[in-house]
């Protein structure tokens, strides 16, 4: 487990502020508004199918009006090629099977034939007020959908009163010299009314018109138009039940994950059960674990945090109660002697009260500080061979003290990541636990080896040992089972709680058992995670 140094808090503060702050416009949405916003984007793409067919219309008008430029063309050939008393009956087959109407006007503007005068019409023009309101509907959404799309705009045809050339523009603009001249109207029922005209020779110079209502045109786009809305209907009610479906499976535990952290940020986690969602193996069900575990580590932490405020207020009211007791007795003591008593009592008390400020101080810090330290390639074995010599100059050698022996493993084959300053207090610290168990003749027997991928650092002493009930609790702060005949006071009971905690923050373990070689004697064992090769430091 490597672990890298905080930034600044102010770039901490930007980082998160831009990493955590919404968009302008996201921020004033709810997530399911903002679900079905985008789904309902992509079925408003969909509907650009209306846009296709405004063209797919525009395609049908000019490929009609094309025909029936040819259809005249043809028509006019085949009126050459006839007699004079054929050409009646040939305009009246051509009509019939074109429904159209044929219209020949003089060169002075006069109609001088009409198909419709001299056999039944092809077509009638109706009377939308006469039709039923499902025809109306239909008008109004092809105005609307028009209107939508943007369609060019086409004039309503009106019958002219007086039939004369002048009364059609295309009849017009083919006696000025154009070969041929079209123009699209709405009928009143809102369907094509398409005419084309030619200048055509027959005995004299004429032009010809050809009227078609192409409903079939208006037919066949409302039923592209009705397919397309059906599938875009389908659609949207997919995607919106869809969306709801996706709001709910994510903002309803979203919400409850909130309330319960509303709750747990209001000073009332111990109330609080944070859903742990076990059924769920999204991301959603990742964060309710996450934020489950977050709050009981949270609980974990204020018990430690109230548990350590006791002990330190029990731990340091006997030292002064004894140094209150001490001057109190100061003032009614005769002697000498029993002054001098009193007062080498309350340095005692003094020394223990800064031994123990000073053990706290340092497990209380330890936490936080191993948060922010950057951890870099540590040989445990080079280390503890410095820690050892150093810890031997320090020794009075006329006194008499327990032997260490130290198994030093081969250079570079215990490494691991760390901080080294760290791991010397906590192997110092059981290295010191050791030697203040064990008697003045005995032998503290240190090792440190790989065993597969762990780093394992053993510490074996001739002390009494440790009785199994009790080797979870000499790590706990303020636990002190000192050997008998040992000065009261003389160490606060934090030393192994502190090696815990730092040998936890380094992803590693530690504990009491028997010695290997069956000899009196308690072993503790350290055990850390070996640096992986090409492991790098964050």
């Amino acid at each position: 487990m490597v672990r890298g140094i905080a930034l600044p808090t102010t770039v901490d503060a930007s980082i998160a502020e831009q990493e955590e702050s919404p968009l302008v416009w996201s921020a004033r949405w709810s997530l399911t508004t903002r679900i079905l916003a985008v789904n309902i984007l992509a079925v408003a793409l969909l509907a650009g199918g209306f846009y296709y067919l405004d063209t797919y219309r525009s395609r049908l008008v000019d490929m009609r009006v094309g025909v029936m430029i040819d259809q005249l063309a043809m028509l006019d050939s085949a009126l050459e090629a006839a007699r004079p008393e054929q050409r009646a009956q040939l305009i009246e087959e051509f009509t019939a099977a074109t429904e159209s109407r044929i219209r020949f006007y003089a060169a002075d503007g006069r109609r001088i034939f009409d198909s419709f005068e001299t056999a039944p019409p092809t077509y009638t023009l109706r009377d939308p007020d006469l039709q039923p309101w499902k025809r109306d509907a239909a008008r109004a959404m092809d105005r609307g959908i028009d209107w939508i799309v943007g369609a060019p705009t086409y004039p309503d045809f009106q019958e002219p009163r007086v039939d004369r050339a002048s009364a059609w523009p295309e009849v017009v603009e083919a006696q000025r010299g154009d070969v041929a001249t079209s123009r699209f109207r709405y009928a009143p029922e809102r369907t094509p009314l398409l005419s084309a005209a030619r200048i055509v020779d027959l005995d004299m110079p004429q032009t010809m018109l050809m009227t078609l209502n192409a409903r079939d045109i208006t037919r066949t786009v409302r039923a592209e138009r009705f397919r397309i809305a059906v599938v875009v209907a389908m659609v949207l009610l997919a995607s919106v039940l869809l969306s709801l479906f996706l709001a709910r499976t994510i903002v309803r535990p979203l919400r409850r994950l909130a309330r319960a952290a509303v709750r747990v940020r209001l000073g009332r986690a111990r109330e609080v059960v944070v859903p742990r969602l076990p059924s769920r193996r999204d991301e959603i069900g990742t964060l309710a674990r996450a934020l489950s575990d977050m709050t009981q580590a949270l609980r974990e932490r204020i018990d430690a945090g109230e548990h350590f405020a006791a002990d330190v207020t029990h731990e340091l009211k006997n030292p002064i109660a004894s140094v209150r007791s001490a001057i109190e007795g100061l003032g009614r003591v005769k002697t000498d002697e029993q002054r001098a008593q009193l007062l080498a009592i309350a340095a005692e008390d003094v020394h223990r009260l800064d031994r123990l400020v000073n053990d706290i101080s340092e497990a209380s810090r330890v936490d936080a500080q191993l948060s922010r330290t950057l951890f870099e390639p540590i040989d445990v074995g080079i280390m503890m061979e410095s820690m050892l010599a150093a810890r031997a100059a320090r020794v009075d050698a006329s006194a008499p003290h327990p032997r260490v022996a130290f198994a030093r493993p081969r250079k570079g084959t215990t490494v691991v990541m760390g901080d080294g300053h760290r791991l010397e207090r906590a192997i110092d610290n059981v290295i010191d636990n050791a030697i203040s168990f064990s008697p003045a003749t005995g032998l503290v027997c240190i090792s440190a080896t790989l065993l597969g991928d762990e780093i394992h650092i053993r510490v074996d002493d001739d002390g009494p040992g440790i009785d199994p009930a009790q080797r979870d609790a000499i790590f706990r702060r303020f636990h002190s089972e000192r050997p008998a005949g040992e000065v009261f006071g003389r160490h606060s009971g934090l030393g192994l709680a502190i090696a815990r905690t730092i040998v936890e923050g380094h992803a590693g373990t530690i504990s009491a058992k028997d010695r290997d070689d069956g000899k009196p004697g308690a072993s503790l064992l350290i055990t850390l995670p070996a640096r992986e090769d090409g492991a790098e430091t964050s």
